[in-house]
């Protein structure tokens, strides 16, 4: 048999294959419209229907990771996946989603490897914005940054669950690779715009190789970039999105000092997040002041054996030196476990706000 008959025979096996996969896709999102039909069924008169369940997405993508034997990394298995449940969703309702923008900065990145492509998503101008267009019904759930591993928490991200009633749904977690883009790279750069967090994740690059350059701090990358497209002399360090969204040459990539620099987001939304098997919970407690205030509300947690993955501080609305506490940690609000460490928080703090409990990172 020659190369050309090989070659032949398989291409024909992957037309084939490609035949099924289409059938099976159909055949799924046949499945998701009967669903929808379902819920509309069995919903009681005036009751809001909810299509999108956080906690059913994550066992699925769980699941697709567990079973995949390859040649695919099961990343990249899940991400196909993902597609494909994303426009299923969409044929039993298109979700809107608000992101921090404007278009091409890192949230959206974040939102569309949470969400997928079938979602439609809308800018905003600030975090603030996000929680508004969520809580008005403006968009059904809301992606904002809360913590850089570079550069740390987030703080309005935090600030705005103090008013907020909205619940945490769900976490991304996205590798972040900065590059350095202008107009001509052949030109000077006289002046580098980026978000202060960005510029604060490149600083030892920028220092050794821009050290005179004055780096000026805007809302956002995609506005630096946006900037940049329109200043000769001018650069900013953005994503791979923003450089092609402003049509601007990357001059260094991945300019960022720590090659591991994630940024994690959070999902906000109206609805509680049933249990997944794998999830964590977020609240804010504002302890007494009084000595061993932070023991106390430590110590449940430590007596019940619960792994806290992240504790922030951030002042109080309460009064002058009061603080609150954001704890982050393992285990879903209706495991009895977490259920009665709850309730002994609540003995002891001064403040006490649930935020969520959602199923952990998946990709």
């Amino acid at each position: 048999m020659s190369e050309a008959q090989e070659l032949e025979q398989l291409r024909q096996s992957i037309d084939s294959i490609d035949r099924q996969i289409q059938e099976l896709i159909n055949q799924r999102a046949r499945c998701a419209q009967q669903v929808a039909e379902v819920k509309e069924k069995y919903a009681a008169p005036g009751e809001s229907v909810i299509f999108y369940r956080p906690e059913r997405e994550a066992q699925v993508l769980r699941n697709v990771m567990a079973r995949n034997t390859g040649p695919l990394p099961d990343e990249n298995m899940a991400r196909l996946f993902r597609e494909i449940m994303s426009q299923c969703l969409a044929l039993e309702e298109p979700l809107n989603v608000a992101f921090l923008g404007p278009e091409g900065t890192f949230t959206q990145q974040a939102a569309v490897k949470h969400f997928g492509h079938a979602v439609c998503c809308h800018s905003q101008v600030s975090i603030g914005d996000v929680f508004r267009e969520v809580e008005s019904g403006a968009a059904n759930f809301g992606v904002v940054p809360v913590e850089n591993s570079t550069e740390g928490v987030v703080t309005h991200t935090l600030d705005s669950f103090f008013d907020s009633n909205l619940q945490i749904c769900g976490e991304v977690s996205l590798r972040i690779h900065h590059h350095l883009m202008s107009q001509d790279p052949a030109q000077p750069i006289e002046r580098i715009y980026s978000h202060a967090q960005s510029l604060g994740q490149c600083r030892r690059w920028l220092d050794q190789h821009y050290p005179d350059v004055e780096r000026i701090a805007l809302s956002s990358n995609a506005e630096a970039a946006r900037r940049a497209s329109l200043e000769p002399g001018s650069a900013a360090i953005a994503g791979e999105v923003a450089a092609d969204l402003y049509q601007l040459v990357v001059c260094s990539a991945n300019i960022e000092d720590r090659p591991d620099n994630t940024t994690r987001f959070l999902i906000v939304g109206r609805q509680a997040t049933l249990s997944s098997g794998e999830d964590k919970t977020s609240i804010m407690v504002s302890s007494r002041n009084q000595p061993g205030a932070l023991y106390q509300v430590l110590e449940p947690f430590h007596q019940a054996g619960i792994s806290l993955t992240r504790i922030e501080t951030r002042p109080a609305r309460t009064g002058t030196w009061n603080y609150a506490f954001f704890i982050d940690f393992e285990g879903h609000s209706d495991d009895a476990v977490i259920s009665t460490v709850l309730e002994q928080l609540q003995q002891v703090a001064a403040d006490y706000k649930w935020l969520g409990s959602y199923p952990k990172a998946v990709l």
